[in-house]
């Protein structure tokens, strides 16, 4: 694992495989996970992504920002066509090409989980990797499964009614060899994950939070402040499960502790999507998010002492 200081270090050794100019939006938080991802992964690295908004954020070829093979995929197929991928290496005996998929939710979550679960089922070797902004950010701010409940998008104006779809239990109930959740907007976390990652042979899945200044309705100059809230209210709570024991990451492991948490409505007080939020709908989201550390914590603890 690596320090801050020595990301520094690494940030002026390793070759930079996602280039300057992309058409993102300002400090959009998935480009700068995208680039220490593939920092990890070198250049033997080909990624796959379906209809997202990093389809558009890479620019048009012949200026495309991506340094490596880069391929867009419909929305449904970023699994399937990374198994592809990884097959026709594998048949040119060509065994140490990484094979990433880079989706945000709506292709993960929603359109694209079919894929991902057979892709997985298959044993695939490749990692997954779901930068999640928590919506459809690139097609006008729609509601995904990973949405929040309560949250105020173009298609639930009055907020949506049921809590987030948990993706990454949803995956690591596949039993696969590696699932993770990091943060964005800390390089750090991202790139040891990446790391770990693709050191394992098997499919590995990834899930980024991804804070989205436009589409959260918050200054993007407190894009960083955001990932680490979520972390410190308990509502994003980072873990990995390796082989099918689960761990908690140390960034997150102080706020299993109820006491040491900031209040669920601090976090949420700061995002325009939540702006119409009443003091029985944040207690319901601090309960929800209380249930989730508890239960997490507890599987954590009994896995620890097996």
């Amino acid at each position: 694992m690596i320090t801050t200081k020595e990301l520094l270090k690494i940030e002026s050794v390793k070759p930079e495989l996602f280039l300057a100019g992309s058409s993102s939006c300002a400090g959009c938080p998935s480009v700068l996970a995208l680039r220490w991802a593939l920092k990890a992964l070198g250049k033997k690295t080909v990624v796959v992504s379906p209809a997202c908004c990093a389809n558009v954020y890479i620019g048009l070829w012949p200026k495309a920002s991506p340094a490596v093979p880069y391929i867009n995929m419909a929305f449904a197929a970023g699994a399937s066509a990374a198994a592809g991928v990884v097959a026709g290496y594998e048949s040119l005996g060509k065994k140490d090409i990484n094979v990433l998929t880079w989706a945000g939710d709506g292709g993960t979550v929603d359109i694209g989980i079919q894929a991902l679960s057979g892709a997985i089922e298959r044993n695939t070797n490749f990692i997954y990797a779901c930068y999640d902004n928590e919506g459809y950010m690139n097609t006008g701010t729609q509601r995904s499964s990973s949405t929040p409940k309560y949250t105020v998008t173009t298609t639930t104006p009055t907020g949506k009614h049921m809590h987030k779809k948990d993706i990454s239990q949803i995956v690591a109930a596949h039993d696969i060899p590696y699932v993770a959740t990091c943060l964005a907007t800390d390089p750090v976390d991202v790139y040891n994950t990446f790391m770990e990652a693709k050191a394992i042979h098997g499919p590995k899945f990834i899930h980024i939070l991804t804070p989205c200044a436009p589409g959260w309705r918050f200054d993007v100059a407190n894009s960083i402040d955001m990932g680490a809230m979520a972390v410190k209210s308990g509502f994003f709570i980072l873990w990995k499960q390796v082989n099918g024991r689960l761990e908690i990451k140390k960034k997150s492991l102080r706020y299993m502790d109820k006491q040491k948490r900031i209040p669920v409505g601090d976090y949420l007080k700061g995002q325009g999507r939540f702006s119409k939020l009443t003091k029985e709908q944040i207690d319901d989201m601090q309960n929800w998010v209380d249930k989730r550390c508890e239960k997490i914590s507890a599987r954590a603890e009994y896995e620890a002492n097996l």
